[in-house]
């Protein structure tokens, strides 16, 4: 059975996308894709249906992966039991989902994986820009959060 990971971020527009493309593309590229069902969501409702952010899109090109076809959903509260592992970006949005009914121990911050000495919080890119720093951010998360699945 498929470990079902969640990205979690606010609009599900920058961030959260970011993390399910780069999640993604490395459970391809290690031959692992079949063992895990990927998908983000926002705990916000206000771009339900939209694309991601353009400059999610285009960062993500430049690094070979396409997610224009993602569409933005909201979580519902229904659904955190459906998740082995829902991953917020934020502090805002990890008290959110726990508030809502989430598991505290299936539920992380995606730079909690990384070794000490990082903010714990990846910064939100809809109003101050930084979707490089950003992309740097979620993809070494990515990286170790996959290490943390596979050997843990």
């Amino acid at each position: 059975m498929a470990t079902r990971v969640l990205m979690v971020c606010l609009g599900n527009i920058c961030r959260s996308p970011l993390a399910e493309g780069a999640f993604s593309a490395l459970i391809g590229a290690e031959g692992l894709a079949d063992l895990y069902t990927i998908d983000s969501a926002g705990t916000g409702k206000w771009h339900a249906g939209e694309p991601p952010h353009p400059d999610s899109i285009h960062i993500a090109h430049q690094h070979g992966m396409d997610i224009s076809s993602q569409r933005s959903r909201q979580i519902q509260a229904d659904e955190l039991t459906q998740w082995d592992w829902l991953i917020a970006m934020d502090t805002a949005n990890l008290k959110h989902l726990i508030a809502m009914g989430a598991d505290p121990e299936r539920t992380r911050l995606l730079l909690s994986f990384i070794p000490p000495g990082y903010s714990r919080d990846v910064p939100d890119p809809y109003y101050v820009g930084g979707f490089g720093e950003v992309f740097d951010l979620v993809q070494t998360g990515c990286q170790h959060l996959l290490d943390f699945l596979e050997t843990g």
